[in-house]
């Protein structure tokens, strides 16, 4: 009896204690803005350095054309609006998701990805253009320095775009859970960023290219 007691009781404890080890994350609450924090000072030193090659080539044309012949202001100060925009929207889409409005959460994100996407298509049509005028990124430093900054920043659009489909999707299966506040809260801190490195691009290399 007492050995039929025995093992009832220590099943219970070990259910309890399996139980417990399943439930229990071992990870700190703040590993995954730490790791964001990470990665995304490490995108500033990739950044910093595609600066630094530009405005070292920012003047080397080879005889090419330059980037008062090349950047269209109106188009550029267009595709400017598209990211600036953007990145409102999603600063309301993160305070509908702290109103714990799932709704407009997802409203907001569908808006700014899809101003993302237009932003994209603006700089593709842009990256054709300079191609089929012959001035590729082989053409000269310039344009290899170009190429190199302003097309690293649109792949990190694209993957942010990709993160934000996939978050959007999420939120509509599993609603506004701590770890989706958690995840949306870490894109709007990369969409942020994206906008403010743009900034740069826009005054660094389009406004300070068309300079004679």
């Amino acid at each position: 009896m007492s050995e039929i007691k025995a093992s009832i009781t220590g099943g219970s404890v070990a259910d309890d204690v399996s139980g417990r080890y399943i439930v229990r994350e071992h990870h700190p609450e703040q590993g995954t803005l730490l790791g964001f924090w990470l990665y995304l000072m490490s995108d500033c030193l990739i950044f910093a350095s595609l600066f630094a090659t530009y405005a070292v080539q920012g003047r080397a044309y080879a005889g090419g054309p330059t980037g008062a012949e090349l950047f269209e202001l109106p188009l550029i100060a267009l595709n400017t609006a598209f990211l600036l925009v953007s990145s409102l929207t999603f600063g309301f889409a993160m305070i509908a998701a702290q109103a714990k409005d799932l709704g407009k959460t997802r409203m907001w994100l569908a808006i700014t990805g899809i101003l993302g996407l237009a932003f994209l298509c603006v700089e593709i049509y842009e990256f054709q253009h300079l191609i089929h005028m012959g001035a590729g990124p082989q053409r000269s430093g310039f344009l290899t320095a170009f190429f190199a900054l302003v097309g690293t920043h649109g792949l990190h659009v694209t993957f942010g775009i990709i993160w934000l489909v996939t978050l959007f999707f999420q939120l509509g299966k599993h609603g506004l859970t701590p770890e989706n506040f958690r995840r949306l809260s870490c894109l709007s801190l990369f969409w942020h960023f994206l906008d403010l490195i743009w900034i740069f691009v826009f005054t660094f290399v389009y406004l300070m290219g068309v300079l004679p």
